[in-house]
């Protein structure tokens, strides 16, 4: 089940085997707690920080084996951090990324991009493989991929609904290489220039999600099953971008009913 901000984290599915569903509700709502706290409400650019820097004063509390003082970091730490022995590195880095989503607004080109997805995006994989006792580099590298990818086509989703925020993620070495302006991302104008500039921007997604998809497969189970829907909907999200011609402006492309069965009966076949 995807939930709006974090709308790739498999929060609920029943696709997940039982036992790993407490400690992912706990890990999600450590995460949503801080995306909310970069990116909802009125507070102020200070306090948004502030906010995130007590998140990680207690990961340091729990870095220290000192008790957290919050019952979120508390149910975090019985219910997912203690039980599995996660590393501590991945939710520093979301927060590192959450931190910098407040003050830093645009991208200079896809290398800047691709590393402030390594903190935002990589982390959750990271942390699900050693949930499942799965850390080997290959397996690694390829979540590193999926993540990657999942992020950049959540971004293509959401050029409009980022220029609200004041936020524009594409690179901005691309908008200058395509003849894209951000007053033309203003104006929300689809034109052919910027169809081009999205579907290349597509592409290089689709490319990493293609490399990371193996894992899909090598992953056994409900797990195998779990990645493998999810591989399937970016792809489709990917797909409906181009169906509307990369005009984003008019409709954010989603996926119904009618492709959640399409998804499940490809992931089935995939295996």
């Amino acid at each position: 089940m995807s939930v709006n901000h974090y709308e790739n984290f498999p929060v609920g599915s029943l696709a997940m085997p039982r036992r790993l569903r407490k400690p992912i509700h706990a890990i999600y709502a450590f995460a949503r707690t801080a995306d909310d706290i970069a990116d909802e409400g009125e507070a102020d650019n200070a306090a948004r920080l502030q906010g995130l820097q007590d998140l990680a004063a207690e990961l340091d509390r729990i870095a220290a084996d000192q008790a957290p003082q919050t019952p979120l970091m508390q149910r975090l730490q019985n219910e997912a951090l203690r039980p599995f022995a996660l590393p501590l590195e991945p939710f520093y880095d979301l927060l590192s990324a959450f931190k910098q989503d407040v003050v830093k607004k645009r991208y200079q080109n896809f290398g800047e991009l691709v590393d402030y997805c390594r903190r935002s995006a990589n982390p959750v994989g990271r942390i699900l493989l050693h949930l499942y006792g799965e850390t080997d580099p290959v397996s690694i590298a390829r979540s590193d991929g999926i993540c990657t990818a999942l992020q950049l086509i959540n971004f293509w989703q959401d050029v409009a609904v980022d220029w609200q925020k004041e936020r524009v993620y594409i690179p901005q070495d691309d908008l200058q290489k395509f003849g894209v302006s951000e007053a033309q991302i203003a104006a929300r104008q689809a034109d052919f220039a910027f169809q081009r500039l999205m579907a290349y921007e597509s592409d290089r997604a689709f490319q990493m999600l293609k490399a990371g998809s193996p894992l899909g497969t090598t992953l056994k189970g409900r797990i195998g099953f779990e990645l493998r829907m999810i591989v399937v909907g970016g792809q489709l999200i990917l797909q409906k971008l181009d169906g509307c011609k990369y005009d984003v402006f008019t409709q954010r492309p989603v996926l119904d009913k009618k492709d959640w069965l399409m998804i499940v009966k490809r992931a089935l076949l995939k295996k």
